[in-house]
């Protein structure tokens, strides 16, 4: 199977070029600043596309004859999104409201070139054991998640203590259907 499109993955998470690499793809890695702002009545489920979407359209200009990959993951609880928290308040917070619950992780992904654009999504159903308030504050000490929307990285120490099941991708959740991917890819 040939893995080797010319690819440009648009991220600077460590976890989606991880995946990209762990996948066979060869790529090379170019990131642009993009305000990841949405309009106020975009439905929170289409907010994680929209996101990939607008960082894709920032490689309008520049394209060539490659595959620009864009992607952005949020946490939906209910009808709230869990960013990327600020402080270690926000992520206590966030994570207290994660606990002995379930929540929806959606990623976004666009793939963009010179010719097209297509974008996709991914839903991949999170449960949390009740998380103790020591469990919440030894993760956020040693593992500072202020780049992971809803505060956890589910491949860190409180996934792996504290998730009791996912319906769905595992690897949606690190940031990167990568099964979806593959197949948009082969037929991009």
């Amino acid at each position: 199977m040939n893995l080797s499109f010319p690819l440009i993955l648009a991220s600077k998470s460590p976890r989606r070029q991880a995946l990209l690499k762990e996948a066979g793809f060869q790529f090379e890695v170019v990131t642009k600043d993009v305000d990841e702002s949405y309009p106020d009545d975009l439905e929170p489920l289409e907010v994680a596309k929209y996101i990939a979407e607008k960082k894709a359209q920032a490689f309008n200009e520049d394209i060539n004859s490659k595959i620009v990959i864009t992607a952005d993951t949020v946490v939906l609880k209910g009808n709230t999104i869990l960013g990327k928290p600020q402080s270690k308040e926000e992520a206590f917070n966030m994570l207290r409201s994660l606990s002995n619950t379930t929540h929806q992780v959606i990623t976004g992904v666009s793939l963009f070139s010179s010719e097209k654009q297509t974008s996709f999504d991914d839903c991949t159903d999170v449960t949390f054991k009740t998380l103790s308030d020591e469990e919440i504050k030894y993760y956020i000490e040693k593992y500072e998640p202020y780049d992971k929307a809803g505060a956890y990285g589910i491949q860190e120490w409180i996934g792996m203590i504290g998730i009791t099941e996912i319906k769905g991708s595992y690897f949606n959740v690190v940031g990167l259907p990568i099964e979806k991917l593959y197949r948009q890819l082969q037929t991009f």
